[in-house]
Parts: structure tokens; C-alpha cells; sequence
């Protein structure tokens, strides 16, 4: 199955996909499921999750731990952020959920760094929107292998067709609880590319034009 992992909905606080672009834009990169991360909220990925037929939606929440940012997959309510990274992870587990240390080695993104341990799922070594993206893939994957932890993808979108840039390969069959399952158990392989910059351009001047109006 192709999961892209990590995507923004219009939930978030800097998110502009609606929920019907972010299927069209699924079903156009291929996809075969999207985990919806908006930022410290729940409610969104729920409701998606909810009205969504035709694509498998994981929900979660990308959280802000104090130590940086975490992804939680499969869970039903909300994880508390400003609590520490370890905090975080505990709830998550306590929810049923995955925890990935999303975009551990890019910069300007609230990265967890050092604080990346084997506590952690999987972690994130291909996220689209990284900077600087080579390096940021290369330092990640390092990290996983000498955590020996699975490794994953997600494109990071915040504007629809930025969605499927980067995803993840799960040997597992379409629903929630048995991608997780593959995910933990390192059945997996991360894909992806940087986000083009003409594409990340049109972003920023359509979150300004949101801002301005």
C-alpha cells in the first residue's frame, strides 16, 4: 500500500487542503491511504476520517512536544502538547497509536535531534519539505539504522498538490489497524522527493493571500 504519512489539512493552523482536495490529490499521486497530522488537533483527521469512503485515512496529530516535533498515528483523541518528548510518546502508546519522530535532522521545522531515541516507532527520514533535503534524508536515515528503527515517509503537504511527494510502502492490507501493525514491525520502505520549488512557491503565496483576506 502507498501511504503518504504526514499531510496538513485546512485544520491546521497552516494548512490549506479541504478535505475533497486532499482525496483528489490522493487518488491523483496514486495513493492508496493518507494519515492526516494536523498540528496539536485531532478533530479534523476524525471528521475526515469519518466521511471519507474511498481512500483509507489514518488519523493523527503532529505534536509539539517541548523537545520538538512528533507524529502520533491511529489515535482517537487528543495528545497534549509542551509535555516532553518521553510524556509524549507515553501518550500516544496509551492511546494505541504509533509515534514517529517526524523530520528529525531538518532545520527550521522544530526537529527532535539528539532527542530521537529508540522510544520512538519509526522515524521519518524522507519528508518532502525538509531543508536541506539531501541532507536532511541522509543524516534521518542514519539515525534510524543506528536506532535500528523502521523507517517511513510523508510529504509534509500543506497545499494539495504537494500531497504524495513522498510516501511510504507498507506490506499490509488497507485498514488502519493493520498498517500500523506493518509500520511497527518495520514493514515498510520510505519513497519520495523534494517538494518542486515552483510547487512550494505557490504555497507561500497562496498562505499569504489567506492571511491577507
Amino acid at each position: 500500500m502507498k501511504i503518504d504519512l504526514h499531510v496538513h489539512t485546512c485544520h491546521s493552523y497552516d494548512g490549506l487542503i479541504k478535505p475533497e482536495e486532499l482525496v483528489f490529490y490522493a487518488k491523483k499521486a496514486g495513493l492508496d491511504g493518507v494519515a492526516i497530522t494536523d498540528h496539536d488537533r485531532i478533530d479534523g483527521a476524525l471528521k475526515v476520517a469519518k466521511e471519507t469512503k474511498n481512500l483509507l485515512i489514518i488519523p493523527g496529530m503532529e505534536i509539539s512536544s517541548l523537545n520538538g516535533h512528533v507524529i502520533g498515528l491511529n489515535l482517537q483523541e487528543t495528545v497534549p502538547k509542551n509535555l516532553s518528548v518521553g510524556e509524549t510518546i507515553d501518550r500516544i502508546h496509551e492511546l494505541g497509536g504509533l509515534a514517529i519522530a517526524c523530520h528529525p535532522r531538518a532545520i527550521f521545522k522544530a526537529s527532535l535531534g539528539q532527542n530521537t531515541s529508540r522510544r520512538f516507532d519509526a522515524v521519518e527520514v524522507i519528508n518532502a519539505s525538509a531543508f536541506p533535503f539531501k541532507r536532511s534524508v541522509k543524516s534521518a536515515r542514519e539515525l534510524a539504522v543506528r536506532l535500528g528503527l523502521p523507517q517511513v515517509a510523508g510529504s509534509d503537504a500543506h497545499y494539495a498538490p504537494e500531497i504524495g511527494a513522498a510516501y511510504t510502502l507498507v506490506d499490509a492490507e488497507l485498514n488502519c489497524h493493520d498498517v500500523i501493525k506493518a509500520i511497527g514491525k518495520g514493514l515498510c520502505e520510505p519513497i519520495g522527493n523534494a517538494i518542486p520549488l515552483g510547487t512550494r512557491l505557490k504555497r507561500e503565496i497562496l498562505a499569504f493571500k489567506v492571511k491577507i483576506f
